[in-house]
């Protein structure tokens, strides 16, 4: 199963796009929240409370989610590498592109593979991505991590 997640915040009809023409027959749950975007090979949901989210989640073969702090957190802390597609200020889905920072620095610490461009979802989803996190990644100190980045963001915005 591949699972999507986009959090509970704002719509995120790109990404949810970049699955109206997925190959193959692997099953395709989405929780797309208020989005409009439903593809159609996908059962569709619009939120999943806490147990659920991780069911799914666990359950997959791959994770694909926004690069909310809470969602990756909430799928690393499952020991899942998710693939995570930042939400872009360009794109009007962000104020900002604190996304983009956060992914690029996660998928430095090992813990997550970052899309920037969905036009290369579905290749990776056919191929073999790793979904699991390594033991190297699962010894990153990773709340000392976020509270570090978190604060050099806040400071570099003032």
């Amino acid at each position: 199963m591949i699972f999507v997640t986009i959090g509970t915040s704002e719509p995120f009809e790109r990404l949810l796009r970049a699955f109206d023409d997925l190959a193959g027959d692997e099953e395709l749950v989405i929780q797309a929240g208020r989005s409009r975007t439903r593809p159609a090979r996908a059962r569709c949901v619009d939120f999943l409370d806490y147990d659920e989210l991780v069911d799914h989640v666990l359950r997959a073969r791959v994770v694909v989610s926004h690069a909310g702090v809470g969602t990756v957190l909430s799928v690393t802390a499952a020991g899942r590498r998710p693939v995570v597609v930042p939400r872009l200020q360009l794109h009007g889905e962000a104020v900002d592109d604190h996304q983009l920072a956060f992914a690029r620095r996660i998928a430095l610490l090992g813990l997550a593979t970052v899309v920037e461009d969905v036009a290369r979802l579905p290749a990776l989803l056919a191929g073999s991505v790793a979904t699991e996190i390594g033991a190297d990644a699962r010894e990153v100190p990773l709340v000392a991590e976020l509270r570090t980045f978190l604060h050099a963001t806040a400071v570099s915005s003032r």
